[in-house]
């Protein structure tokens, strides 16, 4: 039954990710919203929905471990086995010069979050202060990129109808609600039967599931030849993953790190975050060519490995 629920919690949290983006950019045409803070707003919401609604979920049952192993584990699976999957399928050339901004960013929100659980704690005022550094750094990318992009105002006619709009999301709000629900319980049942603990669950089963939609867009993106949308989404979800969904649930209820994660997750995911800087640099040609992605994806193995030995 825990297999069940912990598979049924997948796919529900996958389409619900999807109609979730779908149903808002409808909703956003409706209003007249551009596509510029669409894609910078929505879409950034939608792909970490999962990761939201699961860490919530987690933490109000009294899984601090599972909601942070969570968060810490899909920014891992985001640049190793993300990034490593797309770079052996098809590699990624870095052409966009903003990317390195947005990679410092990512790095200040990883340094930032193992200093705010330094005493074990991510408390409410952690949590605000990550939450006006999001509000701080949503408002510079829409500055950013209409500065960059000053013709853009097409506004897209939208494909639904308002009703049907509204609808979808609301299906999505549901399925993202009972997908996390059934998430969190298949993955504690699954940790109590086997004696695994939840830290190990949140950060493998429970971040790989969670991920899904990067992974998903990732390799669309790739197949299209927008690598830069291939790398961007990474690193903004990592950004939105700390800022977001751990300033929105410490801000509802602080979440306990324990030793594990502050000495050892925390470090693979800033290290993997300096290589993936050293991947890209001009002196490696800016690309995340096959080996490079066979690199990323043997260290993901290796850090599973490790995790369940």
């Amino acid at each position: 039954m825990a297999v069940f629920f912990l598979i049924a919690g997948f796919v529900l949290l996958f389409f619900s990710g999807d109609w979730l983006v779908k149903s808002s950019v409808q909703l956003a045409r409706h209003f007249k919203v551009s596509t510029l803070v669409i894609g910078i707003t929505v879409v950034a919401f939608g792909t970490s929905a999962p990761e939201l609604l699961v860490s919530l979920k987690a933490v109000f049952d009294g899984s601090p471990d599972i909601s942070i192993g969570n968060v810490v584990g899909s920014n891992i699976a985001n640049i190793a086995l993300v990034l490593g999957l797309v770079g052996i399928v098809f590699p990624i050339k870095v052409k966009k010069k903003g990317v390195w901004l947005d990679w410092l960013i990512m790095l200040v929100a990883s340094v930032g979050l193992l200093i705010a659980s330094l005493n074990k704690v991510i408390g409410f005022t952690e949590g605000i202060v990550f939450l006006v550094l999001l509000g701080l750094y949503l408002i510079w990318s829409i500055y950013n990129s209409r500065r960059q992009r000053k013709k853009e105002v097409e506004i897209k006619a939208p494909e639904l109808s308002l009703i049907k709009s509204i609808g979808l999301f609301l299906l999505a709000a549901l399925g993202l609600y009972f997908g996390a629900d059934w998430l969190v319980n298949g993955a504690k049942i699954l940790a109590l039967k086997f004696g695994i603990s939840e830290r190990v669950i949140g950060i493998s089963v429970v971040a790989f599931g969670t991920s899904v939609p990067e992974l998903a867009t990732s390799l669309m993106a790739a197949i299209k030849k927008e690598t830069d949308i291939s790398i961007g989404n990474i690193i903004g979800s990592n950004i939105f993953n700390i800022w977001a969904i751990l300033g929105i649930t410490a801000s509802m209820k602080s979440i306990n790190v324990n030793d594990d994660i502050l000495n050892g997750d925390y470090w693979w995911m800033i290290g993997l975050a300096i290589l993936l800087f050293l991947f890209i640099l001009p002196l490696a040609k800016g690309v995340i060519n096959r080996w490079k992605g066979a690199v990323l994806l043997l260290i993901y193995i290796l850090y599973i490995y490790l995790l369940f030995v």
